[in-house]
């Protein structure tokens, strides 16, 4: 059987890469080696029956505001999206037992900084307000090929609306490391820790160059347009592109492991499935796997690879904890807590700096950050009436353990230390969420080992499939030369996470490249 294009992965952006290309009149049929679909976007009951947690990917934010989503919005909304808007998005407990948080009234996140600095809430109320007429600029630049006349148009643009001095100023973000920026733009410590606890998402540590702008773009989004959930949870999105795509006369094919791209030719031409039939594609095939996985793995006919992409190196590890409640955390630095989708335990830029250190040294963090979830807090369907799913996202871990920096845990394995790693993280969330123990009807943890084995795209538990750092993000995604998501093999195409313009949940790279292949 012969298609148009065959898609390798069901991660977010090959099925946004099968939306669009199926709108426009192609056949597409998307393989995926697990039993569902997805990738990182995946919702499962992993404790009790009637409690579904989000296996990766919570927040929906980005998916929202996204142009694909704005393209395909009414297709997908008749198959079934349904999203949950958030307006208290993200906090944070501090270092002096406060607690700062973002909601969508400006007035109320001002007077909350404004407790602590006046000239900082001034500020923060400025950064907002600002927002509307920046952002689309900065939305240009990351929504455009790399590089592409596209690219150059938005910068012109930004160059005119907005004069040198802007960009240069927007040049230097780019460039920053989260700890100047903030220092930078305010003075109290609190309300830099608030803010840069959003680089960790994406590992940048307190001090990596080039990790200022997600701390800004997510802090002043989630300020101007609150967050989005999905209903029930994240893979409302999957199972919506997934009907969408059927009802369009494709395919999604599940427990489909591909073994090989096979190239004609220096052509890619079918695809060989582990069972051994070959499926034809007459136009194109995309993988959404990482470099490793396309070019260690799935590529026959020795074609060479390219050693930059081979080599992407990884961030590092996350660990993901699923919590059943009958009750939400009495947090102690304000019950007010309970109202945030997002509660950050971070509580300064030197103790995100400490853990990054440590992780990345190979040791086991002494307080690891932790991205406490609270969806139901948004969306009572996820768990029984009464109930509530916690989603703890521990943050940053070593693949490879060396040690352990408080002298505790002895092993060396994940598969030996996880729950005692889990326990760590729990008491320190107890620390800061008094009882929370007594409220736990059943956990479920999963290691960065478990990430791995799960999904083979996220090498060593990292969850954004490749560092994004100066040196692998803009034109080095994921190697000078394929930014564009080309290969060195004819109709063979690249995205995903790993490919620009990096992680997250806005199906970017699926989505530019099916239009550029579609003429738009």
């Amino acid at each position: 059987m012969s298609w148009d294009a065959i898609v390798v992965g069901s991660g977010i952006n090959g099925l946004a890469a099968a939306v669009h290309l199926s709108a426009k009149g192609w056949k597409v049929l998307v393989l995926e080696q697990a039993a569902v679909p997805g990738g990182a976007v995946q919702t499962a009951e992993v404790t009790l029956p009637g409690f579904r947690h989000d296996l990766c990917a919570m927040n929906l934010s980005m998916f929202a505001g996204s142009p694909f989503f704005a393209t395909h919005k009414e297709r997908l909304l008749q198959a079934g999206l349904a999203l949950v808007p958030v307006t208290h998005s993200f906090s944070s407990v501090l270092a002096d037992g406060g607690w700062l948080g973002v909601d969508t009234d400006l007035a109320a996140t001002t007077a909350r900084i404004a407790a602590r600095s006046e000239e900082d809430a001034q500020t923060w109320q400025a950064m907002a307000r600002a927002f509307a007429a920046d952002a689309p600029h900065l939305f240009a630049l990351m929504g455009s090929p790399m590089p592409s006349w596209q690219l150059a148009r938005a910068l012109w643009r930004m160059w005119r609306a907005k004069g040198l001095p802007w960009c240069m100023q927007t040049a230097r973000m780019l460039l920053s490391s989260p700890r100047d920026w903030l220092s930078a733009h305010f003075e109290d410590d609190g309300v830099r820790a608030l803010m840069g606890a959003w680089g960790l998402h994406l590992d940048f540590g307190p001090d990596v160059a080039g990790g200022a702008l997600f701390p800004y773009l997510e802090s002043m989004a989630n300020q101007n347009f609150g967050m989005a959930l999905g209903q029930g949870g994240a893979d409302t999105v999957i199972h919506a592109m997934v009907k969408a795509i059927t009802q369009a006369d494709g395919e999604v094919r599940t427990g489909s492991a591909v073994r090989s791209i096979d190239v004609a030719q220096g052509r890619a031409s079918a695809v060989t499935l582990a069972d051994g039939s070959q499926l034809g594609a007459r136009r194109a095939v995309i993988a959404n796997v990482h470099p490793r996985q396309l070019y260690g793995a799935l590529l026959s006919g020795g074609t060479s690879p390219p050693a930059a992409a081979a080599r992407l190196r990884p961030g590092p590890g996350t660990m993901m904890i699923h919590l059943a409640l009958d009750a939400l955390p009495q947090w102690r630095a304000s019950d007010e807590l309970q109202r945030f989708a997002y509660v950050h335990v971070a509580p300064s830029l030197d103790a995100m700096a400490r853990t990054y250190t440590e992780a990345m040294a190979g040791l086991l963090p002494a307080e690891p950050v932790l991205v406490v979830g609270q969806p139901t807090a948004h969306d009572a369907s996820r768990a029984p009436e009464g109930s509530h799913v916690l989603w703890v996202q521990v943050r940053v871990l070593p693949a490879d353990i060396r040690g352990d920096a408080a002298g505790q845990i002895q092993g060396r394995h994940w598969d030996e230390i996880k729950d005692a790693y889990a326990d760590r993280a729990l008491a320190l969330l107890e620390r800061h969420a008094p009882g929370l123990q007594s409220h736990i009807l059943a956990r479920h943890v999963v290691s960065p080992l478990d990430l791995e084995r799960a999904n083979p795209n996220l090498i060593g538990g990292d969850s954004l499939s490749g560092s994004h750092h100066l040196d692998q993000f803009f034109l080095f995604r994921p190697a000078f030369g394929q930014s564009r998501w080309r290969t060195p093999v004819s109709q063979l195409y690249h995205v995903g996470a790993s490919t620009w313009p990096g992680a997250g949940t806005g199906a970017a790279s699926g989505f530019m490249l099916a239009r550029d292949l579609a003429g738009a």
